[in-house]
């Protein structure tokens, strides 16, 4: 008898603990680049949540109160904070591979170019750096990745506590910043390529005045935009990469 006492005692701290960190890892999962996609069903998402629940619950620690009904109520908006926490820091990296598309295709006149075919209007060019950047994260082991980086985020972020607001606010600026310095280094061969392009097209038009040089320049604009992101797209989405395994080996430090 004492033997079944013990069992269901230890089962109940299992599911309370499993549950906890169920609560994190969701919110994370409806946020995660390539796992939580708008296009990835529901049913898949919560397979995927159960799925880092089992891998990331040994790691964790026993939940410091009882499974009682008002814990669970206290529980539930501080978990699930910490997870969307961390999900708006990943998905800020998405944002910043659509910006940095759609700067580039402003700059080289490929704005318009397939725009409205995604349920998000991004240029191609933004749709082309997405694609590659989560192929490439998930390619490289995101979701190891995601799963050390909830385990770490315990000690950041402890379960049970929410974090201070003026903490919040400050690390959400400093990851805005971060997000639209890091679209625009992305996308600065594509400006520095349109303003040479315009540049070089004053000239002409200053010395030729009555040569159309929109009709010769918009052709080389767009070949050069198509060609420089053959050329540049591995090294941008290498070092958009890098940014992001930066943030996930610790999403809560402070930007530079």
């Amino acid at each position: 008898m004492g033997d079944l006492t013990e069992l269901a005692e230890l089962s109940d701290a299992l599911l309370w603990q499993g549950f906890a960190v169920f609560l994190r890892v969701s919110a994370l999962v409806s946020l995660l680049p390539a796992f939580g996609e708008q296009s990835v069903p529901i049913r898949v998402k919560l397979g995927i949540a159960l799925a880092f629940t089992m891998i990331i619950a040994p790691a964790v620690a026993t939940p410091p109160a009882a499974m009682r009904m008002d814990t669970v109520i206290w529980f539930a908006p501080t978990e699930i904070a910490a997870g969307v926490l961390l999900g708006i820091g990943i998905r800020l990296f998405i944002l910043a591979l659509q910006t940095a598309g759609s700067i580039a295709a402003q700059s080289t006149s490929l704005a318009q170019l397939l725009g409205g075919a995604q349920a998000e209007p991004v240029p191609a060019m933004g749709h082309i750096l997405v694609m590659g950047g989560i192929a490439l994260a998930v390619m490289t082991g995101l979701h190891v990745r995601v799963a050390q980086m909830v385990i770490l985020s315990y000690e950041m972020l402890p379960m049970g506590q929410l974090p201070s607001g003026t903490d919040i606010s400050e690390w959400g600026v400093d990851q805005v910043r971060r997000a639209f310095a890091l679209a625009f280094t992305l996308a600065a061969p594509f400006v520095i390529l349109s303003v040479l392009y315009n540049i070089a097209l004053g000239v002409i038009n200053k010395a030729m005045p009555q040569l159309m040089v929109a009709f010769v320049g918009a052709p080389v604009i767009t070949a050069g935009g198509l060609l420089l992101l053959c050329l540049c797209a591995p090294l941008l989405l290498s070092t958009w990469l890098e940014a992001l395994n930066s943030f996930i080996a610790n999403p809560l430090e402070p930007v530079p």
